[in-house]
């Protein structure tokens, strides 16, 4: 059976982040695993439009195949004032069909409550591109501890990616879903 294909997305554009420093570290954990194959997909890397354009560019179309291509992803967010990042909104809005029947697994990060209501609304809206939202997860609190100290989570809340990862996938080629 081929490895599930996970896009590992870092959701901060920020100079002075701390999420590519955890997304990197996440998908290091991954990669350990022989039935996975992490993929990093860092925003900062993308140069999207400041508005919406009428026809997507160049950068909106390579994302949409990335997420096309994954069988599942993990979402690296910050907490911003109880929210997660404007330019991970962004960048979920490119894609659309290419999120359904997926699975969706969050590694946050903040300031005393570990970036969980971040993931809190991100479930919303991923619910709303019809994806599975994971219960598991890893968070970490910046000022009490680093990404090391949460390894415990990364284990269940992976086994829970590929299961739900691998089922999906078949369920897909077995019959195509409609919205």
């Amino acid at each position: 059976m081929a490895p599930l294909r996970v896009a590992v997305i870092i959701g901060s554009t920020r100079e002075g982040r701390v999420g590519d420093g955890v997304g990197h570290w996440f998908a290091r954990q991954a990669a350990q695993r022989d039935d996975l194959e992490p993929a990093v997909v860092d925003l900062a890397g993308f140069d999207f439009p400041v508005r919406y354009p009428d026809r997507p560019t160049a950068p909106m179309r390579d994302f949409a195949a990335q997420v096309g291509r994954a069988d599942a992803f993990v979402v690296v967010t910050p907490e911003y004032n109880r929210s997660f990042p404007a330019s991970l909104k962004q960048a979920i809005d490119y894609a659309y069909d290419e999120w359904h029947t997926k699975p969706v697994a969050f590694v946050s990060y903040g300031h005393g409550s570990r970036g969980l209501y971040a993931v809190e609304q991100l479930r919303s809206v991923f619910t709303e591109l019809h994806t599975v939202t994971l219960r598991n997860g890893v968070s970490v609190d910046l000022l009490a501890e680093s990404p090391e100290d949460r390894v415990a989570g990364v284990t269940p809340m992976l086994d829970q990616l590929r299961w739900w990862g691998l089922a999906l996938r078949e369920a897909r080629a077995l019959r195509p879903y409609a919205s």
